[in-house]
C-alpha cells in the first residue's frame, strides 16, 4: 500500500518543482490567489493535497477536509523547525482561534508539548476521533496563481494549527501528517490566508477524479481551465447555512428543497431537509464522504425512483455490489458527453429554477467490466444529516464558496463545457 500511495502522489511532486526563495506574507508582492494541488488516492479514496512548511521548508502531505475547523499536524515525531511557536495562555492567537482550555505538558518541551499554552480538539472525520492538541504556529509556503498557472511561492510566517498525536492518523491515506482544514472558521486556510495576502473571503474546489491532479484555489478568480475555459463564468448561485450546533459549525450547508429524476419529484419526508432546532437534518457538502450519503427514507425513495427510471430506459438491474445498492448492467447503457446515459438526479434548490444537475459521471460508479452502480449510500434511521453530498458526486464540479457573501457557486458538470477539473495547467510561469 505504502508503495501504491506514493506512485500516486509523484505527480504532486512534479507540480511542486524545487522551492523558490519564498516571499514572506508582510513584503510587497500581494498575491491575488493562491493554490494547491490535490489527488484522489485510490486506496482510501480520500483527497490529498502538499503544503511546504517549517523551517527550514519540507513538503506536508494532507487530506482535504472540505468542513476542517483548522489544520492540524502530528507533532510527537520528528517536528523539527526554528520557527515554531506555541500559542500562550490568553494570547490573541488563542482568541483567535477561540481556544478556551489552557494546559501544561510534564514532559520536556517539544513541539506540541509546552507549559502554558491553550489548546483545540483535532478531530479525525474518517475514524470519528478526536483529542487535544497544542495550538501552535509556524511558517508555510503556497504557490499564488493568476488565475491559469501557478506563480512565485509565498509564505506566511504565523500560520495557526494544531499539533495532534500521531494515532489520529489512523484511517487516513499512507504518508498524510494530517488534515487541512478548509471550513467556516478564522483559523481554517480559507480565512487564514486571506487575512495574510487581503483578498476575499473566497476559495474554489475542483475535484478530478482518480489518477489526475485538480486543484483549490483560495481567493477570487478568473479560474481558468485548458482550453481556455474560465469556470468562474458558468456559476449557479445558492445560499450557504450554517449549523450552529457543535462542530457543524464549520461545514458547509446548502438548502435542498426537493430532489427530482428524470424531471419526477422523488416523495421525501420534507421536514428531514431542514436543520432542526438540535442541529439535526439538511444537506451539507463534504469530501471526507466518498459518496453521497442519505437518511435511509430518503436513500430508499431515490434508489426506488432511479431504478424506475432506469426500467423506462430498458436498463437491466442486477445484483448489489458493496456498499451499493442498486447496480445495472451497461449492456443497454450508452456512452455520452456527461458519462453514461443514466437517469439524472437533480437537486432542487431555493426555487425550481436552481437546480444542481447530478450526470452519469457523478452518478454511478464503474465497479467491473459489466456493471455500474448508483454511487449513493444508505445513512442510515437517524443520522446527523440528512443528505451529504460526498467527494464522487463533487468531481469535475467547480464549486466556489463565498464566505462574505455566504454563498456557494456550483457548475455542475464541468464536461458540458468540454473542460475537466484536471484541465488547470500546472506549468509555472515563474
Amino acid at each position: 500500500m505504502a508503495n501504491s500511495i506514493i506512485k500516486h502522489l509523484l505527480p504532486l511532486f512534479f507540480i511542486q518543482f524545487l522551492i523558490p526563495t519564498s516571499l514572506s506574507s508582510s513584503q510587497s508582492f500581494k498575491p491575488k490567489a493562491l493554490l494547491i494541488p490535490v489527488t484522489k488516492d485510490p486506496s482510501t479514496l480520500q483527497y490529498l493535497t502538499q503544503i511546504h512548511q517549517r523551517t527550514p521548508l519540507i513538503t506536508i502531505n494532507l487530506v482535504i477536509d472540505l468542513g476542517g475547523q483548522f489544520l492540524w499536524l502530528t507533532c510527537d515525531h520528528n517536528y523539527t523547525s526554528s520557527t515554531y511557536k506555541p500559542a500562550r495562555c490568553h494570547s490573541s492567537q488563542c482568541s483567535l482561534a477561540g481556544a478556551t482550555a489552557c494546559g501544561n505538558c510534564f514532559s520536556p518541551p517539544s513541539p506540541g508539548c509546552n507549559n502554558n499554552t491553550c489548546s483545540l480538539t483535532p478531530d479525525n472525520p474518517i475514524t470519528h476521533t478526536s483529542t487535544s492538541g497544542e495550538l501552535s504556529q509556524d511558517l508555510i509556503s503556497l504557490q499564488s496563481t493568476n488565475g491559469f498557472n501557478p506563480t512565485q511561492n509565498v509564505t506566511v510566517s504565523g500560520f495557526l494549527f494544531s499539533c495532534a498525536p500521531s494515532f489520529l492518523l489512523k484511517g487516513l491515506a499512507a504518508g498524510v501528517s494530517g488534515m487541512a482544514g478548509l471550513g467556516r472558521t478564522k483559523i481554517a486556510f480559507p480565512s487564514q490566508l486571506a487575512s495574510a495576502f487581503s483578498f476575499h473571503k473566497i476559495f474554489a474546489v475542483c475535484l478530478a477524479s482518480n489518477g489526475s491532479n485538480g486543484v483549490v484555489f483560495f481567493g477570487d478568480g478568473p479560474y481558468v481551465f485548458l482550453p481556455n475555459v474560465d469556470a468562474s463564468k458558468s456559476l449557479t448561485f445558492t445560499p450557504l447555512f450554517t449549523n450552529r450546533v457543535s462542530t457543524a459549525s464549520a461545514e458547509y450547508f446548502i438548502g435542498v428543497k426537493s430532489i427530482k429524476i428524470d424531471n419526477k419529484t422523488v416523495p421525501l419526508n420534507a421536514s428531514l431537509l431542514s436543520i432542526d432546532k438540535n442541529g439535526v437534518g439538511g444537506t451539507k457538502i463534504s469530501t471526507v464522504n466518498p459518496y453521497s450519503v442519505l437518511e435511509e427514507s430518503i436513500f430508499k425513495s431515490v434508489v426506488k425512483g432511479f431504478v424506475e427510471a432506469c426500467g423506462a430506459r430498458n436498463i437491466t438491474r442486477v445484483g448489489s455490489v458493496t456498499p451499493f445498492e442498486a447496480c445495472f448492467s451497461k449492456k443497454n447503457v450508452l456512452s455520452t458527453r456527461l458519462g453514461w446515459g443514466v437517469p439524472t438526479i437533480e437537486f432542487v434548490l431555493q426555487n425550481e429554477s436552481v437546480v444542481w444537475s447530478v450526470f452519469g459521471a457523478n452518478s454511478v460508479v464503474d465497479v467491473s467490466n459489466e456493471v455500474i452502480c448508483l454511487g449513493f449510500v444508505n445513512g442510515g434511521k437517524h443520522p446527523m444529516t440528512s443528505i451529504v453530498i460526498g467527494g464522487y458526486q463533487l468531481e469535475n464540479n467547480f464549486l466556489q464558496f463565498d464566505l462574505e457573501a455566504s454563498r456557494l457557486g456550483f457548475s455542475s458538470l464541468l464536461f458540458g463545457r468540454q473542460t475537466t477539473c484536471a484541465n488547470f495547467n500546472f506549468t509555472s510561469t515563474v
